[in-house]
């Protein structure tokens, strides 16, 4: 089956074609590190994410050419600078480090290319050079500004009417622009403020022109796949598409575009402007990565995701429901190919709740198996989920998980030595006792006849 990807731009599920099998491009718009991300941020990272996984599984990890950008010079990075006391590169480099940690604990395979947009300033001066001498640009009062109208097409992607794009105060209404909807490519720094030279005074760069330089940079004029969160189509995605075509002679910025959903807590979605964030980075204090991988992926990444804290709890049921079988066969961190159940369903514009419904059939295929083949058809189980970023632990220490109230593994298995010494000595009350007090704490002891084992509930 060929795998199909809904374009946002053409409004359809469409069979995707790269325009080199041997060279697939992809760019994901990534953080601005100022501070951490919220859970909002981390679902566009986790799709395409897997959507990642998928094309290297397909065309071969060595064929894959996946860029996801950080925004490291912008107003809110000053802002927190300002306000920690701290320099710039010492509060990008704190978010960027957390970023791909959090990611990471998440299940995201870090990109191949990381640019950054203050190693491309260089080759932003140069593109806004070229847009100048086009027409497609102009300077004013120390700006330098693009001009919608040298590009007809402006709004296609996003579907926004331009008059309507004004009136809602969409756009930065200033007495230096030609029209009202022009974008700034190219903006002014104060003497307090970090700034490069340029032939327009020392200034710095706006965040659309970033984009549009770093994808020319690292893979080329038009990409093959562009991705980002819903709210990006407009402005963001909509400038860089009109300042990348007047650039390189209508060329397009990429063969296809994809935006993954919203997050919503109750009636609103999640945004910082709103103040109902919930960061990546706290959930993972209390939640191991896979489960909110799971929770992520549990909707269409198309589709508007409800996060709620039973979402988290159930995700957590599934995963573990998995990982009792998993015990059945060795750990090992290899995998093989995904079974085509799974695989069919995720080339399916990434259908991971059909995926979901293959992983549940391969466990239950499994569970009525003995012997070898139950063996084998919990392999396939475990090759399915890899391929979606799960099943990467041990089950032993799974279900043991993370530290809670003090009680570390090695006091939990302390304490079970202590009960295994009451029973020996016929001190029932005492074993009881330690049973309880790890019961309160959520842990579970099994008895056998090897000993007790334990998990964490």
């Amino acid at each position: 089956m060929a795998l199909t990807i809904y374009d946002s731009m053409a409004r359809e599920k469409r069979v995707f074609e790269p325009a080199d099998p041997n060279r697939v491009t992809m760019y994901v718009c990534g953080p601005t590190v100022y501070s951490y991300a919220h859970i909002g941020n981390a679902r566009s990272a986790v799709a395409f994410d897997l959507l990642y996984r998928i094309l290297r599984a397909r065309y071969g990890a060595d064929h894959v050419v996946y860029a996801r950008n950080i925004t490291d010079i912008d107003d809110k990075i000053m802002k927190a600078a300002q306000e920690a006391g701290e320099p710039i590169e010492a509060i990008t480099k704190k978010f960027a480090d957390i970023y791909r940690a959090d990611m990471g604990a998440l299940g995201v395979i870090r990109p191949g290319l990381e640019p950054t947009a203050t190693g491309h300033v260089g080759p932003m001066i140069a593109m806004m050079e070229k847009l100048i001498e086009k027409g497609a640009a102009y300077a004013a009062e120390g700006h330098v500004l693009f001009s919608v109208d040298a590009y007809p097409d402006y709004g296609k992607l996003s579907g926004v009417d331009r008059d309507e794009m004004i009136a809602g105060a969409r756009v930065e209404v200033a007495p230096y622009k030609k029209n009202a909807a022009d974008f700034v490519l190219w903006k002014p720094s104060k003497d307090d403020e970090p700034g490069w030279d340029s032939p327009w005074g020392r200034g710095r760069p706006g965040w659309h022109l970033e984009c549009s330089v770093m994808i020319e940079s690292e893979l080329g004029e038009t990409i093959d796949i562009h991705g980002g969160g819903q709210d990006l189509r407009f402005p963001h995605h909509e400038n860089e598409i009109a300042q990348s075509a007047c650039a390189h002679h209508g060329a397009p910025l990429a063969r296809y575009w994809m935006h993954n959903g919203f997050l919503r807590m109750g009636a609103d979605k999640m945004s910082k402007s709103l103040g109902n964030i919930v960061l990546a980075h706290d959930l993972l204090k209390d939640w191991h990565g896979e489960v909110i991988r799971w929770a992520l992926l549990s909707a269409h990444y198309r589709q508007p995701l409800e996060w709620t804290e039973e979402l988290l709890k159930q995700s957590k049921k599934q995963l573990d429901r998995f990982y009792r079988l998993l015990e059945d066969i060795p750990f090992t961190e290899e995998a093989g190919d995904a079974p085509e159940s799974v695989m069919l369903a995720l080339e399916d514009d990434l259908n991971t709740p059909e995926a979901f419904a293959g992983l549940h059939e391969l466990r239950d295929i499994a569970g009525q198996l003995e012997g070898e083949a139950r063996a084998a058809a919990i392999a396939r189980l475990r090759d399915a989920g890899r391929l979606m970023g799960f099943f990467n632990e041990d089950p032993a220490k799974w279900f043991k998980g993370a530290e809670t109230d003090g009680l570390t593994e090695a006091v939990i298995e302390g304490l079970l030595a202590a009960r295994a010494d009451a029973r020996k000595a016929k001190d029932f009350q005492k074993a009881d006792e330690i049973r309880d007090k790890l019961s309160a704490h959520g842990i579970v002891i099994e008895d056998g006849p090897q000993g007790a084992t334990w998990r964490r509930a």
